[in-house]
């Protein structure tokens, strides 16, 4: 379905050249490509808080989630913006609050609205929830809690949370191992896990460690530290994730069922303070598909298959947090590729519209356009 053009605000239009520049990753260096384009960043929305999730209840009407704990949708015409009434309290403090979000259609046509959050336990701990609720104009109804992290921790960080659907009645969403790097490997926890479950919260049996006495049933890969990126690419029925390393070791992974990424076992990053973390192999252990050094603090992740934007086929996309820039890794060449980086808010979510533009957002409360 074609969208007709949105509203511009003249004012606000930014040109920066897309530029390839070499990568310290696990692969060698790619020769740089002398190839230039230009990429119009038109802005959309301005004056919120940050802005963590993004998806599009129809090809007009887009909705957002706040740090601060609410929700928005905003009107792509008239740029207006009118607040989802009924959304869970929240604990915004660190890197808590409202998280992601992702829209989901049903066969009754109902519009459910999946939400991770932080939210408090105890005036002393809080963890990371998933739920759900039917979304109908502005308010939400029928509000259900599906999941809830277990231990709840004392720390405001390393909440992962980000989610995707496989359109099988499946949903997998990341969970950071909250500053507790050991409890990623303690499958008795559901720290620096991704897990899996059924669209209604209840676990799938066929996840690896359903049958496992000890562990938490929902698990579906673990050794992960903080991941604030996943994708389900619907072409090769294929699981990605992305996670920040310390200082440095930032990764993309291909996720598999039961399979331990190593976090804080093997890394490629360091302590803050300088020594090695660990080593960057151990039998057993999974190797990143990609990794960055130094860090570029990743968020979010997209893998990019489309026409609109021929430079970007088939290339990962992420916002960076550290550099402020959008970062592309091609899946195949492991090319690493950035633009945008005089952006000067960090760029938080990437998504693409219904009328095939890619859509990004900032932590200084800015939702842009894309244009090619």
């Amino acid at each position: 379905m074609k969208q007709s053009h949105f509203l511009r605000r003249s004012i606000v239009v930014f040109l920066f050249p897309f530029f390839l520049i070499p990568t310290s990753s696990c692969e060698q260096p790619k020769k740089q490509s002398s190839h230039k384009t230009v990429l119009h960043p038109t802005l959309i929305s301005s004056g919120h808080d940050v802005v963590w999730g993004m998806d599009f209840v129809s090809p007009e009407e887009m909705i957002f989630s706040q740090r601060n704990g609410h929700i928005f949708l905003l009107n792509l015409k008239t740029q207006k913006t009118r607040e989802v009434i009924g959304t869970p309290d929240v604990i915004a403090r660190g890197q808590g609050g409202m998280l992601d979000i992702k829209i989901y259609n049903d066969p009754q046509k109902r519009t459910w609205l999946y939400m991770t959050y932080a939210a408090p336990v105890t005036p002393q701990t809080q963890t990371t929830k998933l739920a759900r609720a039917i979304l109908s104009e502005n308010t939400l109804t029928q509000f259900e809690q599906l999941f809830m992290a277990l231990p709840a921790q004392t720390t405001t960080h390393h909440y992962g949370s980000r989610i995707a659907f496989d359109q099988k009645g499946h949903l997998f969403f990341t969970v950071g191992e909250r500053g507790q790097r050991d409890l990623a490997q303690d499958l008795t926890t559901h720290m620096g896990k991704i897990i899996r479950l059924h669209l209604d919260g209840s676990i799938p049996n066929d996840n690896p460690f359903y049958k496992h006495a000890s562990a938490q049933k929902e698990i579906w890969s673990y050794g992960h530290r903080n991941p604030q990126g996943i994708f389900f690419d619907l072409t090769t029925e294929k699981l990605w994730a992305q996670e920040h390393g310390p200082r440095g070791g930032d990764e993309i992974n291909l996720i598999k069922p039961g399979a331990n990424y190593g976090w804080p076992k093997i890394t490629y990053g360091r302590e803050y303070h300088g020594p090695k973390i660990g080593t960057t192999h151990q039998e057993g252990l999974e190797q990143p598909f990609y990794y960055f050094v130094p860090s570029i603090a990743p968020s979010s992740l997209y893998l990019y298959r489309g026409e609109k934007y021929p430079m970007l086929n088939n290339t990962f996309l992420s916002g960076a947090l550290a550099l402020h820039h959008i970062n592309a890794v091609h899946i195949e060449s492991k090319q690493e590729s950035r633009f945008l980086e005089k952006q000067h808010h960090r760029v938080r979510h990437i998504i693409e519209g219904p009328d095939l533009h890619l859509y990004f957002s900032t932590d200084g409360g800015e939702i842009y356009r894309l244009d090619p």
